[in-house]
């Protein structure tokens, strides 16, 4: 289970004794980690009885164009560049403010596509 509560640690590696256990509300959830592929989406109830949708493979994102005023789209040839890990880029995973190639051309990831289950962009 992973857990978004308190380290059992001190930042000094002493042990620090928790006055409560884990709850619920606490819990997390492993990364979506979006790769380039066929589309697989997945539905996860949030607290609140809401729902994400997890995009675990997309091959398509809605590219927006500014100059033009238009949104197309476009298909994912490759995530050239990551800004939250660099070995994302390897992996292609696709994160909000990364650089993906599409037959457009380079755009910038400005959803959430493991939050809201779909790759929305915007042209460089």
């Amino acid at each position: 289970m992973r857990w978004q509560g308190k380290s059992r640690q001190k930042y000094t590696g002493g042990r620090l004794h928790l006055h409560r256990k884990k709850r619920k509300h606490e819990a997390g959830r492993p990364a979506a980690d979006t790769t380039v592929g066929a589309i697989r989406r997945k539905k996860v109830r949030t607290r609140g009885n809401g729902e994400k949708m997890r995009l675990l493979r997309c091959d398509f994102a809605n590219v927006a164009d500014s100059r033009s005023g238009t949104t197309k789209k476009a298909k994912i040839i490759a995530v050239k560049n990551n800004p939250a890990n660099p070995f994302f880029a390897r992996r292609n995973i696709t994160t909000k403010g990364a650089v993906i190639e599409t037959e457009i051309g380079d755009a910038v990831v400005t959803s959430r596509p493991g939050q809201d289950g779909v790759v929305n962009a915007k042209l460089i």
